[in-house]
């Protein structure tokens, strides 16, 4: 047997797996064989989108299910060993795991990242390739965790059923990293991921993990919503059993229970007398987990935070996606550094979160406005002779046009994509939040004469909105679509569906921003929500340029006048560059600070019959690497062309080459070049094959039904039988209105217009044995590119 001319699957199959094997790995419960780790990242061009590459390993090793512990990175006998080392390590890397092995067949080179001097990569037999255990043991010296106690603790099992659920990578990581964490001895641990990555589940599987190796006995589970409580309860918790847990209500403490769920304002309250928390002992909880920690409970001032210190001597893990560093406020200093960090941009490239686009705003007045002297307000109160801007809208001072034209342009936006796209306008105040309801009800009166809670505001002290918050969230419910907001929906609602969030207030921190993003992010690709769209009023996206903003935009997109259109274009040139200058720090208005203010002098302004019109807007791009695209879609396309195909040649070769065109339309998506976009832009009827030789190699196209005549006219098919021909025929016209993948497809011969010819079978006989007819078809797209490919 030559091992050159065995594949890459011949020599796992042949050579890997035995090796392995021998070693003693149980191929069924600790091996899994070619791994998608990743989602592939969500690239989007206008209204489409395509799915990047999935990072993906040849071989996991586990010493236990989701506690990874090696990979190996396989390649054919053709190339080098230790050709296959540098993505292993890549891997290695994201997943947190201490070993890597390649091999070609030959032999195993060996990396143990475990190791920070000496001879860190080696290479080994096939017949020495180390065994679970010897692996395992050497990962624990290095971590420190050889005490029985730690190993009972990392070693106990996850949470299984029949489900076949288990959570991604990331996930993993987090929970693994707090059990070494807490097997260590270490009781303050702080877990960052961003919002819509699980944080709930992960923490499930923490407390799981703990709780069955009965480490940790009581467990109190601290969140800031009432219905997060039961959400999480009723759903991540639920396969502990309502036997031993228990909600925590109107401060009645039970202590018959091991595992509770309660507010924080729950339990504490300004009066001694009724802190709920203090009829538990101090010692009652081994374990407390602190869901969205960035809110409160890292303030020494914070009442929440007479909770932990009361449980002190409890294991306390706090969950946020926007750990909290101010002067006054610090995550870090009381739970010290993150045991494991998951970004907003990793989920992004991971294609775990939805990507967005943004559409910024300005109007005539954004950067002042002034009253004449003596000038009356609505209810007449004299306007302060000052001059006003963005930090003073709807806050010091309420203009009726400004909210009506925003009103219009999310309107307008909503027309032009999907008027039924669940919606977020988040407001500097409750009144702003009530007024910019109005507005949008007036712009929509005849979607809301249907379904009067088209538009409804959700803010703390409206009943009837907060009533309406469970259908705004379910992903079944259209109504309502849009909410009106002003601090009600930044956090800790679970809002899968929104494709819609309009930045109609000076956000006061990055921590705030983020939250607010975070609202969009979740991915619902069955239902149609892939990425989403912020419109930005009050420059708050200049965050962007923050470096502690780690998620960057597929677009930005500012129109000029009013008559531009509110959608983001899939071709306008770049008009603003990287490194724009961050909002000045006193743009920024914390809504819970008081402003001193006259007492004789009205808290707010109400105006009207002040012009007011969209003074710009601008778009940038992101690629497929999240790095800005300075060009149109065209000279982008080129541009990636021309670094994955070198000439045209080249391209001809791949294109020739290619069994199936979808396959090599998938190859151009995951560097950012989406075939359909390019159609829209440059046109419908050209063939992918003349799209690209037009675009990147300056090559006269050909229309799909010039490419179909030409065919014709040589009568090539003239040597199959009649039945044959009126086949080839129907080939063509469907090549002609859908393209070359289209007769590709293997159930071309059941639909129109081949289905009007015969049975399946019959039009397979018609050219003799299946394989003819597939041989067929690749002789009808060789005619069809003849002209261009030899």
């Amino acid at each position: 047997m030559n091992k050159k001319n065995l594949s890459e699957r011949d020599i796992c199959t042949k050579f890997i797996n035995p090796a392995i094997q021998k070693a003693g790995w149980n191929m069924r419960t600790q091996v899994r064989e070619e791994v998608s780790f990743t989602d592939g990242r969500i690239i989007v061009q206008g209204k489409l989108y395509a799915r990047g590459k999935r990072k993906r390993a040849d071989y996991i090793l586990y010493h236990q299910p989701n506690v990874p512990i090696a990979i190996i990175e396989a390649k054919d006998n053709k190339k080098p060993v230790g050709s296959g080392m540098q993505q292993g390590l890549e891997y290695a890397e994201m997943l947190q795991v201490p070993f890597v092995f390649t091999s070609n067949g030959d032999s195993f080179v060996f990396h143990d990242r475990t190791k920070t001097e000496g001879q860190i990569e080696k290479e080994i037999s096939l017949d020495e390739f180390p065994s679970p255990e010897e692996l395992w043991n050497k990962y624990l010296d290095k971590e420190e965790l050889t005490s029985e106690t730690a190993k009972h603790i990392v070693e106990q099992d996850y949470y299984s059923d029949d489900s076949d659920m288990s959570p991604r990578y990331y996930q993993q990581n987090a929970i693994n990293r707090t059990l070494e964490a807490i097997a260590k001895g270490q009781n303050r641990i702080i877990l960052v991921m961003a919002t819509g990555t699980g944080k709930t589940y992960t923490a499930f599987n923490i407390i799981w993990r703990l709780y069955k190796s009965k480490i940790k006995k009581r467990i109190l589970f601290l969140a800031d919503r009432t219905a997060l409580l039961e959400q999480t309860k009723n759903g991540d918790f639920s396969p502990f059993g309502n036997d031993i847990m228990h909600i925590i209500k109107n401060r009645k403490i039970d202590k018959s229970y091991q595992i509770y769920f309660a507010l924080y304002q729950g339990l504490t309250s300004n009066e001694e007398e009724k802190n709920a928390y203090k009829e538990f002992s101090p010692d009652f909880f081994d374990l407390i987990v602190i869901d969205e920690c960035h809110r409160g409970s890292a303030s020494e001032a914070s009442a929440w935070r007479s909770v932990l210190d009361y449980f002190s001597s409890a294991t306390q893990i706090g969950l946020t996606a926007t750990p909290k560093e101010t002067k006054d406020v610090s995550n870090m200093e009381y739970f010290g550094e993150p045991v494991y960090t998951y970004s907003l941009k990793q989920g992004i490239s991971d294609g775990f979160l939805a990507p967005y686009k943004v559409v910024r705003i300005s109007t005539t007045i954004d950067e002042g406005w002034r009253p004449t002297k003596g000038m009356l307000d609505k209810y007449g109160n004299e306007i302060q002779d000052r001059i006003y801007n963005l930090k003073d809208y709807d806050r010091n001072l309420a203009i009726d046009e400004r909210t009506i034209l925003i009103a219009k342009k999310i309107t307008q936006f909503l027309k032009a994509t999907d008027r039924f796209a669940k919606t977020i306008v988040f407001c500097v105040d409750i009144d702003h939040a009530n007024r910019m309801r109005q507005a949008l009800i007036n712009e929509n009166a005849d979607l809301v004469s249907k379904y009067p809670n088209y538009v409804v505001k959700i803010t703390g002290d409206d009943e009837v909105g907060k009533m309406e918050l469970g259908n705004f969230t379910d992903v079944e419910e259209q109504i309502p679509t849009i909410a009106t907001t002003s601090k009600m929906l930044t956090t800790g609602i679970d809002t899968k569906m929104v494709k819609l969030i309009v930045l109609e207030a000076n956000i006061g921190s990055m921590t705030e921003f983020k939250q607010i993003i975070g609202r969009g992010t979740r991915i619902r690709e069955a239902d149609g929500k892939v990425f989403f769209t912020i419109m930005d009023f009050r420059k708050a996206t200049n965050l962007f340029a923050d470096p502690n903003f780690d998620g960057d935009p597929v677009q930005i997109y500012e129109p000029e006048t009013d008559e531009d259109d509110v959608v983001p274009p899939v071709n306008e040139d770049i008009v603003i560059e990287d490194g724009e200058d961050p909002i000045p720090e006193d743009a920024f208005i914390d809504p819970d600070v008081s402003i001193d203010i006259d007492e004789n002098e009205p808290r707010k302004y109400y105006i009207k019959d002040i012009p007011v019109s969209v003074a710009n807007e601008r778009v940038q791009y992101y690629g497929a690497d999240g790095k800005l695209i300075t060009e149109s879609l065209k000279d982008y396309t080129r541009k990636n062309i021309l670094n994955e195909y070198t000439s045209l040649d080249h391209f001809i070769q791949k294109w020739n080459s290619s069994e199936k065109k979808e396959e090599l339309y998938s190859e151009l998506a995951e560097h950012g070049i989406l075939v359909d976009a390019l159609k829209e832009e440059v046109g419908k009827d050209l063939d992918v094959f003349d799209l690209i030789c037009h675009i990147a190699f300056d090559m006269p196209p050909l229309t799909r039904k010039e490419r179909a005549d030409n065919v014709r006219k040589r009568n090539y098919f003239a040597k199959y039988g009649e039945t044959a021909q009126k086949i080839i025929e129907g080939l063509l016209s469907k090549y002609e209105n859908e393209g070359v993948s289209a007769i590709e497809d293997k159930g071309v011969i059941k639909i129109k217009p081949l289905n009007e010819i015969g049975l399946p079978m019959e039009i397979l006989r018609a050219f003799g044995k299946p394989k003819d007819f597939e041989k067929a078809i690749k002789e009808l797209e060789n005619e069809l590119y003849k002209d261009n490919i030899a």
